[in-house]
């Protein structure tokens, strides 16, 4: 037990025990999230000192700096840190549950359902219904689809390697439907659905922070309360059942969790890929399988890998503001083709 710290609270029944290389690894990142989010604040049109956004950010500065900092940036950055976060801990509980280093939201077909409610939504009903509904039909298309994709996988049960074929298979499916109501829109209308499926955080503001962070603060720690329950399901179906667990049960409440992440996440930044996949990956590398770890450290994983591609997206190009699921996707596709071959091989 050396390398565990023991956590005890006085004023509540709660103790755990912390990994000693798990806690070292999340105030690091931790670290680096706070300083890269300093730094994206700082950079853009108007360069500003880090010494004057922390000023600014503490009551002080100028009134042109607190207007760029306070009204345009830190929304964004914000935003993006929590999109990242959530996305990587859907795809950290998907990895789990399914136990398939492939699985993640963006591949299963649950942002596909996200994507085409949204897109329905800009297509059809964006000029009659207010625009503050577009987060609304992306989460109620991830839950559709991932409930649809639970109904077909059922077969006296769901199975981990039906439950991601299955997923696959909604996932090309949706995504034509959605290549079809694009082509058939105006180009004004298609090229808006577009930059939202490319992935974007582009002119967030407050009011959209606070729409995903009650999402982020309620099924984020939901997660954790199923931590132990994802360790024994990664051990197989039967094991887990003869431990006592009721796998179906767990399963089912852990893909809503997943999904009620991954829907608020690409709500908000659009269909964002493969930081569901890498994320989680990433996090197994520096600190091992444990659940109960790999959901803190993936969480600032993926905030920070967000936060540091819309930094580039909205900086490198000026005066174009790049989609960041431009970047991420650059960083994501060679590292799941690297899986594949590794996968191939193994």
């Amino acid at each position: 037990m050396k390398n565990f710290t023991h956590v005890r609270f006085e004023k509540i029944p709660v103790s755990f025990f912390l990994h000693k290389k798990t806690l070292t690894v999340t105030i690091i990142l931790a670290i680096a999230c706070a300083a890269a989010m300093l730094l994206s604040t700082s950079l853009g049109d108007m360069r500003i000192h880090p010494l004057d956004v922390m000023r600014t950010l503490f009551g002080g500065g100028t009134d042109e700096h607190r207007l760029v900092i306070q009204k345009l940036r830190l929304p964004r950055i914000i935003a993006a840190f929590l999109v990242g976060a959530a996305l990587a801990v859907a795809g950290a509980i998907l990895q789990g549950i399914i136990r398939n280093p492939l699985a993640s939201p963006d591949i299963i077909g649950i942002t596909s359902g996200a994507s085409l409610a949204a897109v329905t939504f800009i297509s059809y009903l964006a000029g009659t219904v207010s625009i503050v509904w577009l987060p609304v039909a992306a989460m109620a298309g991830a839950a559709v689809t991932s409930i649809v994709i639970y109904m077909l996988a059922w077969r006296k049960g769901v199975t981990a390697i039906r439950l991601v074929l299955i997923g696959i298979g909604i996932n090309f499916l949706l995504g034509s439907i959605t290549k079809v109501i694009l082509v058939k829109n105006p180009i004004q209308t298609s090229s808006q659905a577009y930059i939202w499926l490319t992935g974007t955080v582009y002119g967030t503001d407050w009011s959209i922070v606070w729409m995903i962070v009650p999402w982020v603060a309620v099924f984020i720690p939901l997660a954790f309360v199923f931590a132990r329950n994802v360790n024994v399901l990664q051990l197989g179906d039967d094991i887990a059942a003869g431990a006592g667990s009721a796998v179906q049960r767990q399963r089912f409440a852990l893909l809503m969790i997943s999904v009620a992440l991954a829907g608020a996440a690409v709500s908000v930044g659009g269909a964002i890929s493969f930081i569901g996949l890498i994320a989680p990956h990433m996090t197994r590398k520096l600190i091992g399988p444990s659940f109960g770890g790999v959901l803190p450290v993936s969480a600032l994983i993926g905030g920070l890998i967000v936060v540091l591609s819309d930094t580039v997206a909205r900086t490198a190009f000026l005066p174009y503001d790049i989609p960041v699921g431009v970047f991420t996707a650059g960083v994501g596709a060679p590292f799941f083709i690297y899986l594949l071959y590794r996968n191939r091989n193994s």
